[in-house]
């Protein structure tokens, strides 16, 4: 398989879960400024959603968007239970916070790194993310991960959209329940070796 990131992005969340569930991957770096990737493939021309991740697999068939990659990705290794089973509740509650860390998070803090933003849109998005990451903070504050006892993609997912706030002036650690989950995570042996593959540590 193939993984086209670009270092810290939110391909990272992949990346991480590659990692966990011990699968085989060629990593692939993309400059998503000239679009271009580090074998100087036109990048545009593999996803033309011009964004990272993109995952090749290798018979030639490829995803794009992080959550579906990863339970991809989970499924892939089943024993590891990076994702609960298809078909299950639990299941559709990975889901659910996969979908809520797209939409709510990813999305809110994206703003804050799109140079075209109003200061006005900034601010409406600083005040969306306060809104949600207490939601989430208020989750971790009894029970170590997003469903439970269980390290999950979400988890990989969550990780790497707080990594973000040091970036654009979001501290979490006015959510000390998010400062130590994220602490705990970034000490994970597949998040250590994710990471330092991109370069972030």
């Amino acid at each position: 398989m193939k993984l086209y990131y670009s270092p810290g992005a939110c391909s990272l969340s992949p990346h991480i879960v590659t990692c966990e569930a011990e699968l085989p991957l060629e990593l692939i770096k993309v400059d998503l400024n000239n679009k271009l990737t580090e074998t100087k493939e036109d990048f545009q021309q593999l996803n033309p959603n011009g964004y990272v991740p993109l995952l090749i697999l290798d018979d030639g068939n490829q995803l794009t968007e992080g959550p579906a990659i990863v339970q991809y990705l989970a499924d892939q290794a089943p024993d590891k239970k990076l994702i609960p089973l298809a078909g299950t509740f639990e299941r559709y509650k990975a889901q659910q916070w996969l979908n809520f860390i797209s939409t709510e998070i990813h999305k809110s803090f994206g703003l804050l790194f799109n140079p075209a933003a109003s200061d006005a849109t900034k601010e409406l998005a600083v005040d969306i993310l306060k809104k949600r990451l207490a939601i989430v903070a208020e989750q971790l504050s009894s029970q170590p991960y997003l469903l439970g006892e269980t390290f999950s993609v979400a988890d990989a997912y969550l990780f790497v959209t707080l990594s973000w706030g040091q970036y654009v002036n979001v501290d979490i650690s006015r959510w000390p329940a998010l400062a130590r989950y994220a602490d705990k995570i970034s000490e994970r042996p597949a998040v250590q070796k994710a990471m330092k593959a991109e370069g972030l540590i």
